[in-house]
């Protein structure tokens, strides 16, 4: 901290204070009324929200359904996650949940003639509008007039990395990577500003820059706005991601949540070993291996250990 105050006193600036009070703050206050006014206009521009498509939402929570199912199967009985699952799979095999028959499912090949593509495409353009432009006025601004400013200096020291991100539009290789230029108070305020924003506007506003442009890749396609987008922006081909849902439907295999709670319980207690819970594991996985060679057994072998399960099933509900 000794090397720090040294390095402090031997690069010490006296900045004006005009700097501050006709750089630092009207930067800080244009960027904020600017925010304020492109929500605003954000939301004159987007209207009345539109009602979500219910065949769409039904496509999208029926593969969410899938997603749950898998992750969250195991607070679920054998019973219970077993038909769940052989439901689902049969009705993603069969496309009960598709917006078209399966014949009809397939993507389109003039993009342009769908009106809910277009619609959606014009939403997204309008909203890289409102980002775009804003932000470039404000930068060439802070260019033209600002331009070499140092503005600041941080309260804490940096590294040497931090230097091109602090210091932009300063090419001074021997100054302190702590003070900051016009230039780098900009973006530290495009990045800074969101809880600013929402504690004037609230969540939700459309002021939030950086959620945008993590949108323009998407052109600001929902999923119950319009047909559902891969990631080269072409619609998908619901049935096969139907298709392949079900195959990660079949490769989920179910362990009880509550399988030897009581056993787990008294040993978190220390009212028994640990060495318990090892034994009924490695038993476990002796009679896992064992019915996997059964597999390969006549049916009546099969007959028997599903039986088995069933009847340990019943005994777990």
């Amino acid at each position: 901290m000794g090397a720090w105050t040294v390095l402090q006193e031997r690069q010490a600036m006296l900045l004006d204070p005009a700097i501050r009070n006709w750089v630092l703050i009207p930067i800080m206050l244009v960027m904020v009324l600017v925010g304020i006014v492109r929500h605003y206009v954000t939301v004159l521009l987007n209207g009345t929200p539109k009602k979500a498509d219910l065949k769409s939402a039904r496509e999208t929570k029926a593969l969410q359904r899938a997603a749950i199912l898998r992750a969250h199967g195991s607070h679920l009985p054998e019973q219970a996650f077993q038909a769940r699952k052989s439901y689902l799979s049969e009705a993603f095999e069969k496309g009960t949940y598709l917006k078209e028959p399966i014949g009809n499912n397939k993507p389109k090949g003039n993009l342009m003639s769908d009106p809910a593509y277009v619609e959606t495409m014009m939403d997204g353009m309008k909203k890289n509008i409102m980002n775009i432009v804003p932000q470039t006025v404000i930068m060439g601004w802070i260019n033209f007039f600002f331009s070499g400013f140092v503005l600041i200096q941080l309260p804490f020291p940096l590294t040497i990395r931090f230097k091109s991100m602090l210091q932009r539009g300063i090419e001074t290789q021997d100054m302190d990577v702590t003070w900051v230029s016009s230039l780098s108070w900009y973006f530290l305020n495009l990045f800074g500003l969101q809880s600013v924003f929402t504690l004037i506007l609230g969540s939700g506003h459309a002021a939030d820059a950086m959620r945008d442009m993590q949108a323009m890749s998407t052109m600001g396609m929902g999923a119950a706005a319009g047909p559902q987008m891969g990631p080269t922006g072409q619609p998908q081909d619901m049935h096969k991601v139907f298709l392949g849902e079900k195959e990660n439907l079949d490769l989920a295999e179910h362990e009880w949540g509550l399988d030897d709670v009581e056993t787990r319980l008294l040993v978190k207690y220390g009212k028994k070993p640990r060495s318990v819970l090892v034994d009924k594991r490695t038993k476990a996985l002796a009679s896992s291996s064992a019915s996997a060679s059964a597999s390969s057994s006549p049916p009546a072998a099969l007959a028997a250990a599903a039986a088995a399960r069933s009847k340990k099933g019943r005994r777990q509900v």
